[in-house]
């Protein structure tokens, strides 16, 4: 008798067993999303059993043109288990009409979405729902961005939420921030962002190729990437940066629309960016760099011009030092460089400079970055600066109707402080300086230095400009040991300044400062003080002088003396409004020696403190049953707040939803309202912020088991 062909009924992609292994269990995901160079498994149904001649393959397919040749067109046969592209596919056990096989991908296969075909001979069937999601493999010793340590992997790839540290070097503070990579649309928006990068296929198995792509499409600047900046301190049309608690309603906003989403800055495009990195597999995290430098000379310096009252000029450079910027550290092997640096990579999305005629920043491996090596790929000129630059204050007097500038003070590596991450496993700041640059004045410092300074003349591959970077005023010619360099303490200067604050800063409340002036020269000395006070937004840019003080005080030898700054609250008040972002006041210092042509410079960044919200809820609550969440904020400012908005989201609880709470007076409470039916257990968060005109980002996170 003849036997029936063998035809395909179904397919059982495993999705509980298979997710588990793969950690991806999380995703909010119709489909199998899957980690490659591991094996899936998965049930073929038949409507007969098995038998010896009948012909068996999987096909799977990748992109809108698949080839063989390309890669992006897999047949696997499951009788002879032979190897196509590195893939594989194998029976484990067949009785019943039906099959168990197991599909291996490479280490290095191509990140994407793909679809699947069995076919039998003539025959072929395609599953209802044909996705397979295959993402990068940090569990994997082959993969590039293979990381050893649970702990490490828990944090960087599978956490959903974690904090951003902004503020000033001074006064660093976290913002809770709702990763929400699993979240529903999430990988898809990834996914469309694959299709939209023009990556080749073959670029798609590339972790440095693909994190450079991303930092390229967070921003909205040469592709319709995800999010538009905006540092005008004006949000018609859109969302205040301020506004925002996580990526998760930006992204699923870009992907229903296809447009970019207003408005971002560095914190928020430096947030999606790790979303969309640990989406595809990636491990990452957002990093805090404070008194960021903008160099847009690339001299590795940043020039501060004063005029004569000792104010900063904002119209005579555009370079800047930032209080913060945020960007990001992806983890991966660089096959593509020389040894030495594999490891963590800086990128960065958000549009600051072109590199390669795109808005695209890095990936730059923090070990040149540390060592000195600004030509190793990609942009790690522009990061070595961001956090070593010198701050170099002008004087700018006009002479016969000419501006003449005078050198006042260099302050060196003014730029790059306090650099800073979440910590893995905790909900606290790790502080990661040190993997960014050798503590100060110490040898290697000194050598790190020389390095950098003796390959910025002349243009190299991966340079941004071709321009020659002056040797810094530090730079002594010969950087061999001198004794100093076994304590690897500078010598104490012998002036020293200190800015300090009597009580924290409330808007509406005067700004009360001391500066202490120490001397440790052996005679006494007449020094003169000049000190002036700026409203600035984050970026370094000033909106307004808001007073200046001269004194001149004599000290004794080796001793310390005090000039009081006192300003009155409605100097800056009018002001708040007009600026916007993340705003603080910058206080400047020049002392000048008499008799001597030594000059001193110190600033600081004062930023205001803020009522706290308070959230009622329970402790716990059970999956599928409501509970309520009740958001409190007293204003207990001397002013009114305008035009507040509190956002609040919970992931896998509520979407992101927003209340309008009008003006709130002086002494007046505000209390909103959620219900809401979590669906899934576990410790989860709920992330509140209020905006106003006035006071922008206020926050607070409550943790909540279910």
């Amino acid at each position: 008798s003849l036997e029936p062909q063998l035809m395909v009924t179904g397919v059982d992609f495993l999705k509980g067993k298979n997710t588990r292994l793969h950690h991806t269990n999380a995703y909010e995901n119709q489909s199998l999303v899957a980690r490659r160079g591991q094996g899936i498994e998965m049930k073929l149904l038949f409507n007969k059993e098995l038998s010896a001649s009948d012909k068996l393959k999987l096909q799977l397919s990748i992109g809108d043109k698949p080839m063989k040749n390309q890669g992006t067109l897999i047949s696997l046969n499951l009788r002879s288990g032979k190897s196509c592209n590195g893939w594989r596919a194998t029976i484990i056990t067949s009785s019943n009409k039906e099959c168990l096989v197991t599909v291996t991908s490479p280490p290095n296969a191509i990140v994407g979405k793909y679809s699947l075909k069995v076919v039998t001979g003539s025959n072929s069937y395609k599953p209802e729902n044909d996705a397979v999601y295959l993402l990068f493999n940090p569990w994997c010793k082959e993969d590039t961005v293979f990381m050893a340590g649970d702990a490490e992997r828990n944090e960087y790839v599978l956490n959903d939420m974690g904090y951003i540290y902004v503020g000033s070097a001074d006064h660093i503070r976290g913002r809770p921030w709702n990763f929400g990579q699993f979240e529903d649309l999430v990988l898809e928006s990834c996914m469309y962002l694959l299709d939209q990068s023009k990556l080749k296929p073959n670029a798609r198995r590339d972790p440095v190729l693909v994190s450079r792509a991303m930092s390229a499409l967070v921003n909205a600047n040469d592709d319709r990437g995800v999010l538009m900046g905006n540092w005008s301190g004006m949000y018609t049309g859109g969302t205040s940066p301020l506004v925002w608690v996580g990526s998760v309603a930006i992204l699923q906003q870009y992907y229903k629309t296809k447009q970019s989403v207003l408005y971002g800055q560095c914190w928020v495009f430096s947030g999606v960016l790790t979303t969309v990195m640990r989406c595809l597999g990636i491990p990452s995290r957002s990093v805090s760099n404070f008194d960021s430098a903008h160099d847009t000379e690339e001299n590795l310096r940043v020039d501060i011009y004063l005029n004569e009252n000792r104010e900063p000029l904002s119209n005579l450079t555009s370079d800047s030092i930032w209080n913060f910027h945020v960007w990001n550290d992806v983890w991966m092997k660089r096959p593509d460089l020389p040894a030495g640096f594999d490891g963590w990579q800086a990128i960065d999305s958000t549009p600051q400079e072109q590199s390669q005629g795109v808005y695209q920043c890095g990936p730059s491996p923090l070990k040149a970055v540390l060592e000195g090596h600004v030509y190793v790929n990609y942009d790690s000129k522009f990061v070595y600066a961001e956090v070593n630059a010198d701050k170099v204050y002008w004087k700018v007097n006009v002479v016969n109707g000419r501006n003449k500038h005078t050198k006042l003070a260099v302050v060196t590596n003014a730029a790059g402080k306090n650099i800073s991450t979440k910590a893995v496993g905790q909900n606290k700041r790790e502080d990661i300086t040190m993997q960014y640059k050798y503590p100060e004045g110490s040898l290697k410092e000194r050598l790190s230095m020389q390095t950098a300074t003796s390959f910025l003349s002349g243009s190299g591959s991966g340079t941004r400009y071709a321009s020659a970077i002056v040797p810094r005023a530090r730079m002594r010619d010969n950087v061999g040991p001198s004794p100093r360099d076994h304590d690897e303490e500078p010598p104490k200067p012998e002036l020293e300044l200190e800015i300090t604050s009597k009580s924290p800063l409330y808007p509406g409340k005067p700004i009360d400062l001391d500066i202490i002036v120490k001397t440790f020269a052996p005679k006494s000395q007449t020094i003169h003080i000049a000190a002036s006070c700026q409203l600035q937004s984050y970026t370094g840019k000033i909106k307004a002088n808001i007073g200046c003080i001269k004194e001149t005080i004599k000290l004794e030898s080796k001793s310390e003396g005090k000039v009081p700054l006192k300003i009155a609250a409605d100097k800056y008040m009018g002001m708040l409004a007009s600026v916007g972002d993340e705003d603080v006041i910058k206080v400047t210092v020049i002392a000048e020696i008499e008799g001597t042509d030594k000059k001193f410079a110190k600033d600081m960044s004062l930023t205001f403190q803020y009522p706290p919200i308070t959230v009622e809820m329970p402790e716990t609550a059970k999956v599928d049953e409501e509970f309520s969440c009740a958001f409190v904020f007293k204003n207990t400012l001397s002013v009114a707040l305008q035009d507040c908005k509190l956002c609040v989201e919970g992931l896998g609880m509520f979407k992101l939803t927003t209340f309008d709470q009008g003006d709130i007076e002086p002494g007046k409470i505000i209390k909103s309202r959620i219900i809401c039916t979590p669906k899934r257990a576990g410790e989860k968060k709920i992330v509140a912020t209020l905006a106003s005109i006035q006071v922008k980002g206020i926050s607070v996170e409550k943790t909540i088991t279910i």
